[in-house]
């Protein structure tokens, strides 16, 4: 929708404000704002939370304090008084613009406290000290805030700031609140499409090869609990029925880490939403003269499973793919291809059967992995290979499908967010009128 913008305007004289209404004024920050400086308060019994409490986890201490969360973000050496109308910069890591606290409490001492005037309307002001324009144009007062380091009032009193009518503030703020949450909402139904879209993903995968493609087949108990009944015609063999090698990296191969060099695939290039090499993060390394590099090196259609960690993710080593070696965090297995397909075996794992089989098997206290044992006995069901091959290529469709319904609204939440971002930088620096709308609405 197009919005319309005032009748008259003038040149602000300000770089990152440009033209403003013409009946809007400007002015230095100092003269809106000022820095609210206080001692720290050495003794009072909010400096840290083991003073008063012992040593309980800060959201307690919070509820035992009548404050939130909010009010303490670095730790508990709360040293600072805010009132509702205060605003706040980080001196530690500025990314996200001037917060307005809204609440009575006390702050860390990591923080600048700007004490506005009576020509402030804080709502109005929540929007403009966090719009990207304003955000952008503080930014270049110092490079140590490119580098998220510091950021001072000096720097806050470096910059021009619109002076507003009241009313208008007021017009404005409330129009921002009515449209961003219409905004926020659409955002979070693509959200919740999106996980739906996974669900779907998942439940595609472990239909097809638990059931196969034919409703009407008869079907036999596996004699597996969590698995149930298959199709008559099927076997559920573990994965070692079929293997012809398998093995895991070797360990210290980091040291031999370079720029050039051989690929080696670690945990990281492994995916739990689908059965592709992730490359856009790769690792070169130079083999060691002697070392086992005939046993790891992987050839196309080997299985990589992951062994620590990320259980669960899998991958099918593509055709084309240059000389690679796994880590010692990933297990390859090569098969016969008698009974099991490498893709048909990588969509089991990424199933419910393999996820739900593999959740059964990890040990290792905190951190969980798996042996070479517990990946060679996973449970596979095994129809025959021609159905094996039509089923994947059903399944290869419909994740394409799918995952292109997922692009679309990644895509969507994006234009959301960018109409957000613009909408606000446009309302609060007067390049379009909200006047009229806030009349129309209430009409």
């Amino acid at each position: 929708m197009s919005l319309p913008r005032y009748p008259r305007y003038k040149d602000s004289g300000v770089e990152w404000l440009g033209e403003v209404p013409e009946h809007w004024g400007v002015v230095q920050s100092r003269r809106l704002f000022a820095q609210r400086k206080e001692r720290a308060r050495e003794n009072d019994k909010q400096l840290t939370a083991s003073q008063t409490h012992g040593v309980i986890d800060q959201e307690d201490f919070m509820e035992r304090e009548g404050r939130s969360v909010m009010q303490v973000i670095h730790g508990a050496d709360i040293l600072k008084h805010v009132e509702p109308q205060d605003f706040v910069i980080s001196m530690r890591s500025f990314q996200g613009g001037i917060e307005w606290c809204g609440e009575r409490g006390s702050i860390s001492s990591a923080y600048v406290i700007l004490i506005p005037t009576s020509a402030v309307q804080p709502p109005f002001f929540r929007y403009l000290l966090k719009s990207q324009r304003y955000i952008q144009a503080l930014q270049s007062t110092t490079n140590l805030v490119r580098d998220g380091q510091a950021m001072r009032f000096s720097n806050f009193s470096q910059l021009d700031l619109p002076v507003v009518p009241e009313s208008e503030q007021s017009v404005i703020a409330s129009f921002l609140d009515r449209t961003t949450v219409k905004i926020d909402a659409l955002v979070e139904e693509q959200r919740r499409l999106i996980e739906l879209l996974k669900e779907k993903r998942q439940a595609v995968i472990s239909h097809a090869v638990t059931k196969g493609l034919n409703p009407n087949a008869p079907l036999k108990d596996s004699g597996i609990e969590w698995l149930g009944e298959v199709p008559q015609h099927w076997e559920v063999i573990p994965l070692k029925r079929d293997l012809k090698f398998l093995t895991s990296g070797s360990r210290g191969w980091a040291e031999n880490y370079s720029e050039e060099g051989d690929l080696f695939i670690r945990i990281g290039n492994l995916t739990r939403e689908g059965i592709v090499l992730d490359l856009s993060d790769i690792q070169r390394v130079e083999v060691p003269f002697g070392a086992e590099g005939a046993r790891t090196v992987v050839q196309p259609g080997d299985l990589l499973f992951s062994i620590t960690a990320y259980l669960g993710s899998v991958a099918e080593v593509p055709e084309g793919i240059e000389t690679a070696y796994v880590s010692q965090h990933v297990a390859l297995g090569r098969l016969w291809k008698k009974r099991l397909l490498p893709r048909w075996a990588a969509y089991v794992t990424l199933s419910n059967l393999g996820k739900t089989y593999l959740d059964t098997q990890g040990y290792g206290g905190t951190k969980i992995q798996l042996s070479l044992d517990d990946v060679a006995n996973m449970v596979m069901t095994a129809p025959p290979l021609d159905e094996q091959r039509a089923i994947t290529r059903f399944i290869d469709l419909e994740l394409v499908r799918l995952d292109e319904l997922v692009l679309t609204a990644t895509r969507a939440i994006d234009l959301l967010k960018e109409r957000r971002t613009a909408l606000i930088s446009a309302a609060v620096t007067g390049k379009i009128d909200v006047r009229g709308l806030a009349v129309e609405e209430a009409a």
